[in-house]
């Protein structure tokens, strides 16, 4: 086999030699590798009927035929590894301790709560969260940020817990494996009176796979059919072993609902992590962690919950956050109190980032302001290569089906946008892992947080996308630009029903549905309180008519605060009306709802039976 020659100009052969490329590379970037003119490659691509500019960030199936052609292995490097070589090139080693076994202190374990659905996880957790709070403190824990700290004394000793508050079922795969990667321990939930179910069985391989120890909880001991004796039985074919049958997996029967033994079930974890881990980190050290929870906050910013790992993390260091960096401007605890350091094992919430990172993203602190953009703008860039080079075809879900059996098509490519980082690592989790057959693919080109936007939008014009708004709702001209470019926006509250219905139409099985029609907007100006009625709305008018008697939602920074409420009262001065028109302001009674806000937004609509196909 000759060497390719363009122009009578013969180019390098390979002769089996690998080309290293990150995903989305360009002919550009295979030429520097080759020491060849990168217009040279253009045009052996277009002898292979592929018309491929220079810049153009390519697919990992244009670059393998180009390798072959020119008889190179092509290697595309993982995003794990690609990100590895970028911190070594700022001599950053993440994951390790620095200094001997001198410098390693104790530190808490960290904890996720695994285990089936409708369990008691959620329950759990509160009990864990009502049993620490500090007797007289008023309003107890008034932050939710993803993750929090409790104390349990053992054996005369103050010993504390780190909680990830991540409570999971099927859907949440991806945030318990998430969480089973920065957990030490993990508490396997299981109900007394169900035993052991389908996504038991899931959550505790995913605990498995991580190598944690696991601590079980037998929950629901108070109800009637409960049965811990037949729960021991069950774990026993799964390798978890009571204590009192000769194993070595402490199980603890416990009503969450009650919030008993709530006490020896934290006593059981510190026992755990005594016996089989060795739990030491490096305080002096530069902090290195892990973020768990991020979104938008409309006074603060980009916020971000993180869990240090190691070193300490202090306000002023500079950070980054994934693809987001910043200088840490304040930090809160759980209980919303400033803190002004957090060492191993500690989740504070982090102010100061110039975006939302993602869920799972490493946390580090560096040196320079300037080391951190740096770091942050080549994650980005890398990212938005790897989007740039996926490409498909424009539809709906409504005619998928269609366009799949006429073979236009081989894959969806979807754009998700939700309220929280782990809400839209969940649901493309989720969504990835559908099993559709071999003649389509998911591909997920963008994933953020916070309303959809004009952005998105022309995202998936150019890419022809379909977006998926979870628990968040577009802004500005995003739906008006929606409409007009024909792109299909889809709107969720509830995960399991964005994955139904894609499942749906992936397989053909979409059925006539009601159709949700946006009847009008209106912004709150003021709030008037009545003895009788409670809070009313002072409002105006944007967009639409608004309708006594149709039903709506409250949005609050572009997300969705309350859905299913009722108009049930409109005026305008004195007067009782039935509707009130665009650009017009009058009175809304939203019936027993009265959490509203200054500058809320208030979408009406109705609902209309709309045939699929």
């Amino acid at each position: 086999m000759q060497a390719p020659s363009v122009g009578g100009v013969m180019l390098p052969r390979g002769n089996g030699q690998a080309v290293r490329l990150s995903r989305g590379a360009s002919l550009t970037d295979f030429a520097e590798k080759i020491n060849a003119n990168p217009a040279s490659l253009v045009a052996v691509m277009m002898n292979l009927g592929e018309m491929v500019t220079a810049t153009q960030s390519v697919s990992d199936e244009t670059l393998k035929l180009l390798a072959d052609e020119m008889n190179y292995v092509l290697e595309i490097v993982s995003p794990e590894e690609e990100d590895r070589e970028l911190l070594e090139s700022f001599d950053i080693e993440f994951g390790e301790d620095e200094g001997g076994e001198e410098a390693l202190v104790s530190r808490p374990p960290v904890v996720t709560v695994m285990g089936h659905v409708d369990h008691g996880k959620t329950r759990l957790l509160d009990a864990i969260r009502k049993t620490n709070v500090v007797a007289g403190e008023a309003g107890g824990i008034t932050q939710h940020i993803g993750a929090y700290q409790v104390s349990s004394e053992v054996n005369g000793e103050d010993r504390k817990i780190t909680f990830i508050d991540t409570p999971g079922h099927e859907a949440f795969t991806a945030m318990r494996a998430r969480g089973a990667k920065s957990t030490d321990i993990a508490i396997l939930v299981v109900a007394a009176n169900d035993g052991v179910m389908p996504q038991t069985i899931e959550a505790l391989n995913h605990a498995k796979a991580a190598e944690v120890p696991i601590v079980v909880a037998v929950n629901k001991i108070d109800v009637e059919g409960a049965d811990p004796t037949k729960v021991r039985g069950q774990l026993t074919e799964f390798g978890l072993v009571a204590e009192e049958y000769g194993g070595d997996t402490m199980f603890v029967d416990i009503s969450a609902k009650q919030s008993l033994n709530i006490e020896a079930l934290l006593e059981a974890v510190v026992l755990t992590a005594d016996a089989s881990l060795d739990l030491r980190a490096n305080p002096e050290q530069d902090a290195q962690g892990i973020a768990i929870e991020s979104h938008l906050d409309r006074g603060r910013g980009a916020v971000s919950t993180v869990l240090v790992q190691r070193g300490t993390l202090r306000i002023g260091d500079t950070v980054v956050v994934g693809d987001a960096y910043g200088r840490v401007r304040a930090m809160l605890d759980d209980s919303g109190q400033n803190v002004q350091e957090a060492g191993p094992s500690t989740p504070v919430l982090v102010l100061g980032l110039t975006n939302v990172p993602g869920a799972g993203d490493n946390l580090l602190v560096v040196d320079e302001d300037r080391t951190a953009r740096q770091i942050a703008e080549k994650r980005a860039a890398r990212e938005r290569n790897a989007n740039f080079a996926r490409k498909g075809v424009r539809f709906s879900l409504e005619n998928l089906d269609e366009a799949l059996k006429a073979g236009l098509v081989q894959e969806l490519n979807l754009i998700i946008k939700g309220d929280a980082s782990g809400s839209v690592e969940a649901l493309e989790s989720s969504l990835l892992q559908l099993d559709v057959g071999e003649e389509v693919d998911i591909r997920i080109l963008h994933r953020g947080v916070g309303a959809v936007t004009e952005s998105d939008i022309n995202l998936a014009t150019g890419s022809d996308a379909i977006v998926i708004g979870f628990n968040v709702r577009a802004a500005g001209r995003a739906e008006q630009m929606a409409e007009r470019e024909g792109v299909d926006v889809r709107y969720y509250s509830v995960i399991y029903q964005a994955i139904e219905e894609i499942e749906a139409a992936l397989k053909g099985l979409l059925k006539p549905e009601y159709e949700e029609v946006e009847l009008g907007t209106a912004e709150i100006r003021e709030i008037f309180r009545s003895s009788k009625l409670g809070n009313i709305a002072g409002v105006l008018v944007r967009s639409g008519e608004v309708k006594r008697n149709t039903k709506a939602r409250l949005l609050r920074d572009g997300k969705v605060i309350a859905e299913n409420l009722n108009i049930s009262g409109l005026r305008r001065f004195k007067d009782d009306v039935t509707e009130i028109r665009e650009g017009y302001e009058g009175g809304i009674n939203l019936g027993n709802f009265n959490d509203i806000k200054i500058d809320d937004v208030i979408a009406t609509y109705e609902m209309r039976e709309k045939p699929r196909g």
